[in-house]
């Protein structure tokens, strides 16, 4: 009993606890700590150290309960409110670290941690305005920090202040090697802002990544297609996915390239059957070369794809006049008037196909619809449907 008491005696578990920090044994830190807390539960110290050891472990969620504690025994304890600031942060708590964070750096003006973090906290709860005043105020106490730089580059993006915003995301990637990609960031930003020029001109520093080789494809393609296509072409071998295969089609499209389109599209379509917006595309290569059954074959798999897509039973009807399938054409027209999607080109080809099936009465009446919806914007549609008009309001005179 005596040796017992005796070895009580030189028991410190406060000690053991601090040892294992040191030696970054969190798990035997947690357990000397909570045997200090509960030895002691007045002891703040060691419930801050139960709730440093948790964090430092990963744990932040079971690290709150602890500074909490700490703080409640000690009020306006330094360490425990930024501690505690930064775990609620980690658990996506942005709001309730702020006031914390507050007072950590009110507490300690000079220092960069407390700044630091609340900027991160404000930039989570949606306060730009702040968190830029706080980015700034970390850099004036840390003008080499690669993570305040950042913080501040995406700050600026957000309050759509651009060209800020790109020096401090390259001044980022100056500091540290692993904020290099940082101009990718606002790339994206540039394209949500319409500005693709500005967002080409990023990606072109980037250009030895396949991913950058699709977006820089994508954007090109909109206004100058033949600087795409080397892109496109380095993208679609590298991940020959449907959307790299598509976008790369696209581009033969529209550099006058037909033959290397459908060939893009074949594979794309094999890879991605259930595709509407690929059979579509393909269809209507198929139909500026003249193969009218394989477009009406890819327009309709994608009506079987999306039955309720106007577009693509439009496409279908198309394809079904230059077919000379005339009742099959009205079908789809009728699957468009179903869908209270008609225009003055589909009462064209509705009185084109009555025509031709001698519905002599039913085809007088769109071509005069046609005539009336298309005011002038189709003038050889236009006067070949008066002509007709003309020619059937006498055939059925006659009757």
């Amino acid at each position: 009993m005596i040796f017992w008491l005796f070895l009580a005696l030189f028991q410190d578990p406060v000690g053991e606890g601090m040892k294992a920090l040191d030696q970054r044994n969190y798990t035997a830190a947690i357990e000397a700590f909570t045997k200090a807390a509960q030895a002691d539960p007045a002891d703040y110290a060691a419930r801050f150290h139960l709730g440093l050891a948790y964090s430092l472990k990963g744990d932040t969620a079971a690290a709150i309960p602890h500074f909490k504690a700490a703080l409640e025994r000690k009020s306006g304890l330094y360490e425990a409110q930024l501690n505690l600031g930064i775990a609620l942060l980690d658990q996506k708590q942005a709001t309730d670290a702020i006031p914390l964070l507050q007072a950590a750096a009110a507490q300690k003006p000079g220092e960069f941690r407390p700044r630091y973090y609340l900027g991160e906290a404000q930039f989570a709860s949606g306060d730009m305005a702040a968190a830029e005043a706080s980015y700034a105020a970390a850099l004036e106490r840390d003008p080499k920090s690669a993570d305040a730089e950042l913080g501040l580059a995406r700050t600026l993006a957000r309050l759509n202040r651009l060209d800020e915003a790109e020096r401090h995301y390259t001044r980022a990637g100056e500091r540290n090697p692993d904020y290099t990609d940082g101009p990718l960031e606002l790339a994206s930003v540039y394209e949500a802002a319409k500005q693709p020029e500005r967002a080409i001109a990023i990606y072109e520093k980037f250009a030895d990544r396949v991913a950058v080789q699709e977006r820089l494809g994508v954007l090109l393609l909109e206004k100058r297609p033949l600087e795409a296509i080397p892109h496109l072409e380095k993208a679609a071998a590298a991940s020959p996915s449907a959307a790299n295969r598509l976008a790369l089609a696209q581009a033969y499209r529209e550099t006058k390239q037909p033959a290397k389109a459908i060939e893009q599209l074949d594979l794309a379509v094999k890879s991605e059957p259930r595709d509407a917006a690929l059979r579509l595309l393909y269809g209507r290569i198929l139909r500026d070369g003249r193969n009218f059954q394989g477009a009406a074959n890819q327009f309709y798999a994608a009506t079987q794809i999306r039955a309720d897509s106007s577009e693509a039973w439009s496409e279908f009807a198309g394809a079904l006049i230059l077919l000379e399938d005339y009742p099959r054409a009205l079908a789809a027209l009728d699957k468009v008037r179903q869908l209270q999607a008609e225009t003055a080109a589909h009462f064209f080809f509705r009185a084109l196909a009555l025509d031709h099936l001698n519905q002599f009465q039913p085809a007088y009446d769109s071509y005069r619809k046609f005539l009336e919806l298309s005011e002038g914007k189709s003038p050889n549609e236009e006067f070949k449907a008066r002509q007709r008009a003309r020619i059937l309001e006498k055939e059925l005179k006659k009757r």
